[in-house]
């Protein structure tokens, strides 16, 4: 017990690497309607450079990276490129936990890649999640700490609630895996 506190006292920052995560009921525009929707923000602190998270955050490799071992991503046409570009869609076939088929084809609009203001915005849909407009936001904290965030607007219908639950997993389980990324400073962008 006593090892366990002067580990979290001699270890604050640690305390700070766990995502935090909130989902909110909102209302959006879809083909015309107003539907009820969710909207899933995650997020954590990463003790790597602001520029190097950027560069990184930008590519299909990192994607592949922070979702492996929950969702798998095949490119639909060849491969994806080296990094995304605005303006561009891009479509996979999703295999959740590696083998299990999830929502068909999913097809990612890459609509703003921000450099100044560190932010990539995509709006992204499948069979099952109709709308899954996300985007990743980052902030320098000072002391190669970066604050980051994913915001994903999510509707599916009456499948809703649950695309959101397992969205809400996945985002946290990837924010994890960025925890790897800045321990063992990978750099995807190479």
């Amino acid at each position: 017990m006593l090892f366990g506190i002067l580990g979290l006292i001699s270890n604050g920052y640690a305390q700070h690497t766990k995502p935090k995560s909130k989902v909110e009921k909102v209302v959006i525009e879809y083909k015309g309607e107003k539907v009820k929707a969710r909207q899933l923000t995650v997020s954590s602190e990463i003790p790597m450079d602001l520029d190097s998270a950027w560069a990184n955050v930008k590519t299909p490799a990192l994607l592949k990276f922070v979702a492996k071992g929950m969702i798998r991503f095949k490119a639909v046409e060849s491969e994806f490129p080296k990094q995304w570009e605005v303006g561009q869609t891009y479509g996979a076939k999703i295999r959740a936990f590696g083998f299990i088929p999830f929502g068909g084809t999913h097809y990612l609009y890459i609509e703003k890649i921000d450099d100044r203001n560190y932010m990539i915005s995509s709006k992204e849909w499948d069979k099952r999640a109709k709308v899954w407009n996300h985007d990743v936001i980052m902030k320098d904290l000072g002391n190669g700490i970066i604050y980051y965030e994913d915001s994903i607007t999510i509707y599916g219908g009456v499948m809703t609630g649950f695309i959101t639950s397992f969205a809400k997993r996945f985002y946290i389980h990837r924010q994890k895996r960025w925890q790897i990324v800045a321990k063992e400073k990978l750099n995807f962008a190479e």
